[in-house]
């Protein structure tokens, strides 16, 4: 009997570490930056176009400027896209990121000096979704901001896949 009872109480504390655990891993890796007032983002452009791209005719690429237009640094995070055939990239100062993609949240953090301005590259692969992925495609980027103002920015990219 007391055996039974040992062994029960081994298997619920299996059971709630191997359920904490899981419920740990499924939570997005990501990172929550400071906002601040002295952080001041500005962005030009945030939708662009690709009218038609031709599905066999490689990668489509557009880049972004996200200025900081404020007295203090401006952090950017929690880049994602809205699709795995797309990536986005942020380049400070001539370092890019690591690519991120589709529910891809990570610690990365990149910082844009006062006056200074950061790339987001963008990358559509046309091909990814094989020969029946063609029609009219729009795709979201989104971008964490240290901007008490513009916490969040989201850029949209369109265009029209052919053969």
């Amino acid at each position: 009997m007391k055996q039974k009872i040992v062994l029960t109480i081994i298997g619920i504390i299996t059971f709630a570490i191997l359920g904490a655990g899981a419920w740990l891993l499924s939570k997005p890796v990501g990172v929550e930056v400071e906002k601040s007032d002295q952080a001041k983002v500005e962005v030009a452009e945030k939708n662009y176009d690709w009218g038609e791209i031709k599905i066999n005719g490689g990668n489509a690429e557009k880049v972004f400027l996200i200025k900081n237009a404020g007295t203090g640094p401006l952090k950017l995070s929690g880049v994602s896209t809205s699709c795995m055939c797309t990536t986005a990239q942020v380049i400070i100062d001539g370092k890019g990121s690591p690519f991120f993609g589709m529910h891809q949240k990570s610690s990365w953090v990149g910082e844009v000096p006062s006056g200074k301005e950061a790339e987001l590259k963008i990358v559509f692969d046309p091909a990814f979704h094989g020969p029946s992925g063609v029609g009219a495609m729009t795709r979201q980027i989104e971008v964490e901001t240290s901007d008490k103002n513009n916490p969040k920015l989201e850029f949209t990219l369109k265009g029209n896949v052919v053969k």
